[in-house]
């Protein structure tokens, strides 16, 4: 089995910034709830994710460092929904900071095992 943690590390990386930029999104969508003609915002994580092991984008991505776009959608803007979506970041988020711990863990295993 290869040993990819550093790989790894860099995917758990990337879903949580990209969760930190849905959450500005949301947090924008929520305070605005009441605004008229505000237009929701949304990060596609599918966008970014896809790319992940594509060679260029890669590249790309290390070098540029991720930068989520949040889309505008011209959808109104419902409270109930908002909130539903701000839990599931909140899920998706803990999953990948505890993703993010356990490589982190196995690095310092390997490191101790080296010594």
């Amino acid at each position: 089995m290869p040993f990819h943690l550093n790989k790894d590390l860099d995917k758990a990386n990337l879903v949580l910034d990209l969760a930190g930029a849905r959450q500005k999104a949301i947090s924008s969508n929520i305070a605005n709830v009441n605004t008229p003609g505000y237009v929701r915002h949304e990060v596609n994580f599918e966008e970014y994710l896809d790319t992940i092991n594509k060679p260029l984008e890669t590249r790309l991505s290390k070098k540029l460092g991720p930068n989520p776009l949040i889309i505008g959608e011209a959808e109104k803007v419902t409270l109930a929904e908002e909130l539903v979506a701000m839990q599931r970041n909140s899920l998706l988020y803990s999953i990948a900071t505890r993703r993010a711990a356990m490589l982190i863990q196995e690095m310092k295993t390997v490191a101790q095992l080296g010594r």
